[in-house]
């Protein structure tokens, strides 16, 4: 299975820029994206089915808000909206979809980058997050976890870790959480393969920091230990470029 993650910024965007076209090239069989901002009607369905991909889409309450969707080749057994929690699924933010034994979650972690009544919701969701994979890992023990975390793990994963230590995204409480992620079970697939530097996956729109690749690692497709025997090759695509993030692509052998 090939799996991308890839916040597009806005479907309907990314479609103006090639989106549908790139799709056609079948990068991978199944495709997670957050930050569709769009509600179900407003998904370009038609171009992304033209390309071979059915559409499960889980929009936010507000317009133009967050959102996430899963395009995929391979038809899944069960889709699940949203977590049962509810200002995470008022704000579109989690899908899951079962293939088999192998659980697919597509996340898109709230950014904090608002305030600090956001910064804290944030802390809330990976709290309340945490306990939704490690409640489903009970029954459901080989889960892939992809999407935008908002959240640099180690100071290899952003340009400027000095000057940005204090900023939403690296603060040490969110790094804490992601080292929590990883010694209780999970496994950084793309660190798995890659311990090469300079690797990013967001880039500010200010000062050509996307040319200068002065970026951040901020988008992951992680996957449970039992899943660890079934990893073959993970990659960052940063030559894609419709949104201000890049696609992260894993393939694994999976049942």
């Amino acid at each position: 299975m090939r799996i991308i993650s890839y916040n597009v910024n806005g479907i309907r965007a990314a479609v103006k820029k090639g989106f549908a076209d790139w799709l056609k090239t079948d990068p991978a069989d199944v495709i997670c994206l957050q930050e569709i901002k769009a509600h179900k009607e407003d998904v370009p369905e038609e171009a992304i089915k033209d390309a071979g991909y059915e559409v499960y889409s889980f929009s936010a309450q507000k317009k133009g808000y967050s959102g996430v969707a899963i395009l995929t080749k391979i038809k899944p057994d069960n889709v699940q909206y949203g977590n049962g929690i509810m200002q995470s699924d008022a704000e579109g933010r989690v899908i899951r979809a079962d293939f088999g034994d192998t659980t697919l979650i597509n996340a898109y972690f709230p950014s904090g980058t608002s305030g600090d009544e956001r910064q804290d919701y944030k802390y809330q969701w990976l709290d309340e997050f945490f306990v939704y994979i490690n409640d489903l890992r009970k029954t459901r023990p080989n889960i892939i976890v992809c999407g935008d975390y908002n959240i640099c793990h180690k100071p290899i994963d952003i340009h400027d870790p000095v000057k940005n230590k204090n900023y939403t995204g690296f603060k040490p409480e969110e790094r804490a959480w992601m080292e929590k992620l990883f010694t209780t079970g999970f496994i950084d697939s793309f660190r798995h393969f890659n311990k090469e530097p300079h690797q990013y996956t967001w880039w500010s729109a200010f000062a050509n920091a996307r040319t200068n690749n002065k970026g951040w690692r901020i988008d992951y497709v992680n996957v449970t230990e039992p899943l660890k025997a079934s990893l073959k090759h993970a990659e960052i695509l940063p030559h894609v470029r419709h949104s201000d993030h890049c696609p992260v692509f894993l393939e694994l052998d999976v049942d």
